[in-house]
């Protein structure tokens, strides 16, 4: 079996080590005997989502979401379809807010999104806190934990199915205790850190999502010793635990 990931923007879009979450993934891969194929597409490159098993995007500052935000446009529509049809994505801050419907920001300046997620970015004026620090959220893939650090606030709508619930840390928009955004098998998440080498549950519920859509649901993982993954993932919630602020 092999896998073809498609990495977004990987030198614009590498805010506190995003690219690790590629490098997992081909790791997690390579350990069960999948072939696993990084692909970088930087703007203007072509990339075709059916041809793809998993696109991961990272974050990136207001300048960068800027640059990159015409050329992920271009790929919205073909984007939403793939999501649709079950195509698993990994967004991450930046990236995650532009696969949502807007990027408000304090000047009242708009940088669109795409509407994979039924969410909006705002962000609350240049006096506001942000929310930074570690993280930890209860989901479907069990205890995620990572590093949080954004000026943005996001709101999802009203049916819009939240990644999980903030047990320590911000979340969204440090108010609803909500975190990141699911749309089928696309996840939008705040977490950096790289979020998929200390949560390997959560890697490889996108590896299985990606092998079932290609080969048929009768795909299963071999279990994989994840005793230094799980020592990372410990470490990080010693940390989180110790550190970040419950939320309200």
């Amino acid at each position: 079996m092999e896998l073809r990931v498609a990495h977004l923007y990987p030198e614009v879009m590498n805010l506190y080590g995003d690219r690790g979450n590629a490098i997992a993934l081909r790791a997690r891969c390579q350990r069960r005997g999948i072939a696993c194929t990084i692909l970088p597409v930087n703007i203007g490159d072509p990339l075709d989502p059916g041809e793809v098993d998993i696109v991961l995007v990272g974050g990136g500052q207001d300048r960068e979401q800027r640059r990159i935000a015409p050329d992920l446009l271009r790929r919205g529509p073909a984007l939403r379809d793939a999501v649709d049809a079950g195509l698993p994505v990994l967004a991450v801050c930046g990236g995650y807010q532009l696969f949502g419907h807007r990027y408000v920001d304090h000047d009242g300046s708009v940088i669109p999104g795409i509407g994979v997620f039924d969410a909006e970015t705002r962000h609350p004026g240049p006096v506001a806190d942000r929310c930074i620090g570690d993280i930890v959220v209860e989901t479907p893939f069990g205890e995620v934990v990572g590093f949080e650090n954004h000026g943005g606030r996001t709101y999802l709508a009203p049916g819009q199915e939240p990644l999980g619930t903030v047990r320590l840390g911000r979340g969204n928009n440090a108010e609803d205790r909500t975190e990141g955004a699911r749309r089928k098998n696309a996840i939008g998440t705040y977490l950096h850190g790289s979020v998929l080498p200390k949560n390997p549950a959560l890697a490889d519920a996108l590896i299985l999502a990606a092998l079932r859509r290609r080969y048929g649901p009768s795909v299963e993982l071999p279990p994989l010793d994840d005793a230094p993954e799980r020592r990372a993932h410990e470490a990080a919630l010693r940390t989180a635990l110790a550190r970040a602020r419950s939320p309200v």
